[in-house]
């Protein structure tokens, strides 16, 4: 069994000692150096190009197309996937292959253990922290959706938690399937989008539009899956994000980004 664990990167960072975890250097299409060990995503069949857009899905394409394996993971430079040592504890392990193995004996699908906003739905939360224009032209692509995907489209939009971040791993069928469609709608959503009217952080769209369209193609197909642990390992600035996300809900005239972990450099 070829499991292979993908690191999503824009920048040179120290990656685990660990031959199942892959590091890709995303945007490699704007980079003429690649940093010692990475993989680039750029070669092969790609869209390298589209990383200010998509983020780490530019990754998940190449790999894709590109790597041989049987079991596919996501994880991101700063949120990986972990075992919790014990009940209450702060301290953490990341998962190893034998710890893959055991996951996916039971299961075609890992997924981070739910985000909840509690006080938003996934729609406001999005309207209230993003230029509405993605989520709007994602609305006029799913209409157009079977039913089975319109109606896991509406359940996702008003629940008030998802399996965020862009980040599982998958058994290949599972995998290919889910791309396919995944790349599918969002290369609707870009013949729909205005990018030169997006700014800073939200030229990011359909990243941030694929971190709950996961959630939609498991339900519209009931693919069953397990939730995980993950940590991040950069400080998550928390009083900020929680004013960001109190700013946001009660300001109906501008919002403020919640994306704050570090500065993307």
């Amino acid at each position: 069994m070829l499991i292979k664990i993908i690191i999503a990167a824009h920048k040179p960072v120290q990656v685990p000692n660990d031959q199942t975890y892959f590091p890709v250097y995303v945007g490699s299409k704007f980079h003429e150096s690649t940093p010692k060990g990475f993989l680039r995503d750029d070669s092969g069949k790609n869209i390298s190009w589209k990383n200010p857009h998509y983020n780490e899905l530019t990754a998940i394409y190449w790999a894709k197309y590109n790597l041989d394996f049987d079991i596919l993971g996501l994880v991101h430079y700063r949120r990986f996937f972990v075992n919790k040592k014990k009940f209450g504890s702060r301290s953490y392990d990341l998962i190893k292959q034998s710890d893959i193995k055991k996951l996916m004996a039971h299961t075609d699908v890992v997924v981070p253990k739910k985000r909840h906003y509690y006080i938003e739905t996934i729609e406001s939360h999005f309207y209230h922290s993003h230029d509405r224009q993605g989520l709007d032209c994602l609305k006029k692509v799913m209409e157009e959706q079977p039913e089975a995907y319109r109606f896991a489209f509406r359940k996702v939009l008003n629940a008030r938690s998802a399996h965020m971040f862009n980040m599982f791993i998958m058994k290949k069928k599972v995998f290919q399937d889910y791309t396919n469609w995944l790349f599918s709608i969002l290369d609707q959503v870009d013949e729909l989008l205005d990018f030169n009217s997006l700014e800073g952080n939200e030229t990011r769209v359909d990243g941030f539009l694929a971190e709950f369209l996961l959630d939609v193609w498991l339900k519209a197909n009931e693919v069953p899956y397990t939730e995980c642990d993950y940590k991040f390992t950069e400080n998550q600035h928390w009083i900020r994000k929680i004013y960001g996300f109190l700013f946001n809900k009660f300001n109906r005239r501008k919002f403020v980004t919640t994306h704050i972990s570090n500065n993307r450099k």
